[in-house]
């Protein structure tokens, strides 16, 4: 008998499970409230973190310049490769961020962020080029970059300049404010300073003394002292990824630069009690509702923050036995669909890589063996050692120090069976546990009002042999429109282009109270069922009093869509059923369509009496989109035949 065993309780939810058959069932509500867990507040306060806190600097783990002998280890292909990168940036003119390019944001919305990440990778590219050289050829280069962030008027990106008094579109500098720009390089200027103050003072002491200064005046000051920028949490409501992205970077800067031992304290712990706002706003399930590629700064990041904390305390700071936080890392390797591909939901990307070493590191700290070697697989997936890692200046170094180890470790894909978090309402399943072959589906209910929302209660996903068949289309490169009152105007954000009905005509409604109701899991060895009433996440004008939109999986034979309905009325544009898709579609005798798509063909029946398609191929010009639907994608609009007040339908995939 197979069942599907909770990893923990959850009391914020209402959960029934019936044993019958090998059957296990959940039914959920939708919304996560904010709970006062305050899981690292109470811990800090347990082990003293006053007294906790190392005074020196053993807490930092990896090696420095002067480790020649670490540095002359790492394997000379990739040493080769990341001297060559740090060639390119030798005679690297450091450019202006002029005023004009923060003024495009207000003026035509776009963000210019590759004016801020060139400076920023030539920056990391020089400084890894010289720790594994290590003969002062890039310092000169190195200081350069130094003096051109220090005379820099912000460190942020033009897109968040609201977090100012002042009006938006230039930086003021009489309000210095911290964004994820900020953070980013505030924290790599920092592991700069600490890595290279010594070579900076034999050149010219105001070189290491004014980078200091510039750090504490334009991120570290104004962090501490403030407590108004909202993804902080101290001024209520829930906060999404911000929160630890930024916690992360300014814990690093903390640690390094601050000599005040009851100052730097008092800096811990206002990071500890804001990364606590980040988890009582979490579902208990562990749920990221950004998707897997939001994970990566969102779950994967707070993980380095709880290292981070463990090692400032030599050890006794340490969180990772708590439900919540194992619940966290465990999230990732179930929205695996076959990797690169993951369940993505909202506005996450439909590939990610993740952070092997994090998913490695994570899966060791909480002891979930399936976490650890996923890592590992992911690192071979990447082809780790074969070229210079990216990211961060700390974690090239973290992951140049673990490559031995994860590179010899286990590896294992994460293909679980099938999975069901009821307090994000995300569920999945597969053909067959350990295996891509076959059907994959991922469904949700949840509401119209989560982080990087799409309307899309009630949608899903279907791939075959881990190849994409219906879709999620992800988001289009972002704008000032995107997180603008008009983002909804942006077709990847509309329910009409997701795999969900339109009622009466009427599309679903952005908002917290448009929801859905009465999600419901089952599973076993032969199925896997996912159903939600999803009316709710309808406005009035759809006159639906039930929708109840439902996903099977029968193990090894076909995947099937069902609808079953009650209106109010028919009125207005008929109904349809609208699908997302990235094969081809062409129909095939009546009552069929034919999908074709990356090595497989499937087809999906339906009744012609009830239904009519109509097929629409959209050319993708989006670069954000065009990374991984570059052939266009197909919508399939099922649309209804007599409707009538009542009644129901479905389609069924099936192997050709």
């Amino acid at each position: 008998m197979k069942t599907i065993s909770m990893k923990f309780q959850y009391k914020n939810i209402l959960v029934t499970s019936i044993l019958l058959f090998g059957i296990t069932s959940y039914v959920s509500s939708v919304i996560p409230e904010i709970k006062e867990r305050n899981i690292l507040s109470k811990e800090a306060s347990a082990i003293d973190i006053s007294k906790s806190l190392v005074t020196d600097n053993s807490w930092n783990k990896l090696p420095d310049y002067s480790k020649r002998e670490f540095w002359e280890k790492i394997p000379a292909k990739l040493k080769v490769a990341y001297i060559c990168k740090a060639e390119e940036y030798l005679d690297y003119n450091w450019p202006v961020v002029k005023a004009t390019d923060y003024l495009e944001f207000i003026r035509s919305g776009d963000r210019r962020q590759e004016v801020y990440a060139e400076p920023s990778k030539a920056l990391n590219s020089l400084v890894m080029g010289e720790l594994v050289e290590g003969k002062g050829r890039f310092i000169n280069q190195i200081i350069n970059a130094v003096w051109y962030y220090s005379e820099q008027t912000w460190w942020g990106w033009s897109a968040h300049l609201y977090f100012q008094k002042a009006p938006g579109g230039l930086p003021d500098i009489n309000e210095p404010t911290v964004d994820l720009g900020v953070g980013e390089i505030a924290s790599d200027l920092a592991w700069t300073w600490y890595l290279f103050k010594d070579e900076f003072d034999k050149v010219h002491p105001l070189i290491s003394q004014r980078l200091k200064q510039e750090i504490m005046k334009k991120a570290v000051n104004p962090y501490f002292e403030r407590t108004d920028f909202g993804y902080m949490g101290f001024t209520g409501g829930r906060v999404n990824n911000w929160n630890p992205w930024v916690n992360y970077n300014m814990l690093n800067c903390f640690m390094i630069l601050e000599d005040d031992q009851v100052r730097k304290s008092a800096m811990v712990n206002k990071i500890i009690n804001s990364l606590d706002k980040f988890l009582n706003g979490y579902p208990d399930d562990g749920g990221c509702d950004e998707g897997p590629s939001y994970w990566g700064v969102a779950g994967s990041i707070l993980y380095e923050s709880l290292a981070l904390l463990k090692d400032a305390t030599g050890g006794r700071f340490d969180v990772f036995d708590d439900p919540l936080i194992r619940n966290i890392g465990s999230y990732f390797p179930e929205v695996n669909i076959h990797a690169p591909f993951f369940i993505n939901f909202a506005d996450a990307d439909a590939t990610t890589g993740g952070n092997p070493a994090t998913v490695y590191l994570y899966g060791k700290s909480i002891n979930d063996a399936q976490m650890q070697k996923f890592g590992a697989y992911l690192a071979k997936l990447n082809k780790w050692g074969d070229n210079t890692f990216s990211g961060k200046i700390c974690d090239q170094i973290e992951n140049l120090a673990l490559l031995p180890e994860i590179t010899a470790a286990e590896s294992k894909e994460a293909l679980v069976a099938d999975f069901w978090l009821p307090d994000t309402e995300i569920a999945g399943g597969r053909d067959n546990e350990g295996s891509f072959n076959g059907f994959f589906f991922g469904a949700k209910g949840g509401f119209n009002a989560e982080s990087h929302n799409h309307n899309d209660v009630g949608s899903c996903l279907m791939y075959y042999d881990g190849k994409p068949c219906l879709i999620d289309l992800g988001r289009e490169t972002y704008t000032s429109k995107t997180f603008g009152p008009r983002r909804y105007e942006i077709w990847t954000m509309q329910s009409a282009y997701h795999n969900i009905p339109v009622i009466n005509g009427v599309e679903q409604k952005e908002g917290p109270e448009f929801m859905a109701k009465n999600s419901t899991f089952v599973a076993n060895s032969k199925t896997v069922r996912f159903s939600s009433d999803i009316s709710g996440a309808y406005p009035s004008g759809a006159n639906v009093k039930l929708w109840v939109r439902s996903y099977t999986l029968n193990r090894g034979k076909n995947f099937i869509i069902t609808d079953k309905y009650e209106l109010a009325s028919v009125s207005g544009a008929p109904s349809s059923s609208n699908l997302i898709t990235y094969c081809k579609v062409s129909e095939g005798k009546p009552g069929e369509l034919i999908f074709e798509g990356e090595g497989f063909t499937l087809k999906m029946n339906y009744d012609p009496k009830k239904l009519s398609p109509k097929i629409e191929f959209i050319e993708v010009t989006d670069a954000g989109l065009r990374r991984y639907w570059p052939k266009g994608v197909t919508r399939v609009v099922l649309l209804y035949k007599n409707t009538g007040s009542s009644g129901s339908q479905s389609v069924t995939f099936s192997k050709m």
